[in-house]
């Protein structure tokens, strides 16, 4: 018989600008940062770490500071035990949305009772790769490529409608499902709208822990005084004639981490503490490579269909804003109402260091849910070369 599989909380650094505040931080570090805050956060984890059975982090590059699974290092880097496990899960964007699904099965399936999930990303100090020669000594010149984003050192077997970029990727899906340039800049201006509001309001305060040394007190990407008239005025980054991708209406590239607590419900006297949210319902789904930003949908119906539900039920999303096109076609073809999307504002405005973003918009979700008193929602998350993860929440008191 399976047990179910509870968020009892979850932290977050601020996300830092690309070259910004967090530039100077190891991302190792950064997993540290969190994996120490939520430990400190439940007084009976600080005083026995042996209730942790697991760390599962997640990460999307692997080629830098964080390599060396950098769930363990961030373990050993916290003080942890030397006796507690630790694995490093990359599903790209979805890496700790990912980390959270493996960390509930073993939860269900009884293999653990509580886990450590997480996911990091430095995208500053993402290094530059050298491929190896196959002969010693070349005669010729070799080219260094960035691993911050996106393809490298490609297979040459691979279809090249496959390998276009990201943002290439998004102007033939918004071709493919009809979305203006109008749009994309609205729902982008009102990613940073919210966004700004939420911290005036205080919403995010208890999600976030400060970074040791650094003078950051919120996400540094957030502009409040952004309207879709402005937005307007910005050049296409990856068309010039027919484009309507800008810096303004994707997510930007960032530094930060983040991490969330998972354990049963008889965890919760062990843990001293009460969960917020059940993991009712997960789902994986795939598509053709250059349309990543449309798997969310089906990812999205599974993980309804496995809990029961379906979007008549759900009062708040979590959908992760890579683009506002691919956004947009996700909650067009869920035909749901716009206003329970990111209603605290989204990754355009936050920011996106890939590893790191699934944990957060299951840590919001879960506080969503848990200070407005709704009863279902959905994280979802989609991720290039063709994937979508997404998972269904429950409020505890609706449990």
């Amino acid at each position: 018989m399976t047990q179910s599989a509870f968020v009892y909380d979850a932290v977050r650094t601020p996300f830092g600008r690309f070259g910004g505040a967090l530039a100077g931080v190891r991302p190792d570090d950064l997993a540290a940062t969190v994996v120490r805050a939520i430990v400190e956060r439940t007084p009976a984890v600080a005083d026995d770490p042996a209730l942790l059975d697991e760390v599962i982090f997640g990460n999307a590059n692997g080629a830098g500071e964080e390599n060396r699974n950098v769930a363990r290092m961030a373990a050993l880097l916290a003080g942890l035990p030397t006796s507690l496990p630790g694995t490093t899960v990359n599903r790209l964007c979805g890496s700790s949305l990912d980390a959270a699904m493996i960390g509930s099965r073993q939860i269900e399936t009884g293999d653990a009772d509580i886990v450590l999930i997480g996911g990091v990303e430095s995208m500053t100090r993402a290094p530059w790769v050298l491929p190896k020669t196959e002969k010693p000594y070349p005669a010729g010149n070799l080219q260094l490529s960035s691993t911050t984003l996106g393809w490298r050192l490609v297979n040459p077997e691979m279809p090249s409608e496959w390998t276009v970029s990201l943002g290439e990727a998004t102007e033939q899906l918004r071709e493919k499902y009809d979305i203006s340039r109008e749009r994309q800049d609205e729902f982008a201006a009102r990613s940073h709208q919210l966004a700004a509001q939420a911290w005036q309001d205080g919403f995010y305060d208890d999600l976030i822990v400060a970074v040791d040394g650094i003078e950051l007190a919120r996400d540094e990407s957030i502009r409040p005084d952004t309207t879709s008239q402005t937005l307007a005025g910005l050049r296409t980054s990856f068309r010039k004639t027919d484009g309507t991708v800008t810096a303004g209406n994707a997510s930007p590239l960032n530094d930060g981490a983040s991490a969330v607590l998972i354990g049963s419900e008889a965890a919760a006297e062990r843990l001293g503490r009460a969960p917020v949210a059940r993991i009712a319902g997960r789902g994986a789904a795939a598509n053709e490579p250059q349309y990543f930003g449309y798997a969310p949908v089906e990812a999205a119906n599974t993980a309804l269909r496995r809990a029961g539900i379906g979007w008549s039920d759900v009062a708040a999303v979590e959908l992760n804003e890579a683009f506002a096109a691919q956004s947009l076609a996700c909650l067009d073809a869920w035909e749901i109402d716009p206003q329970i999307v990111n209603r605290h504002g989204g990754a355009i405005a936050i920011g996106h260091p890939l590893g790191a973003s699934g944990g957060r918009i299951l840590g919001t979700l879960a506080k969503e849910l848990r200070t407005s008193g709704r009863r279902w929602g959905v994280a979802a998350i989609c991720i290039g070369v063709g994937q979508g993860l997404a998972v269904v929440l429950e409020n505890a008191e609706g449990a």
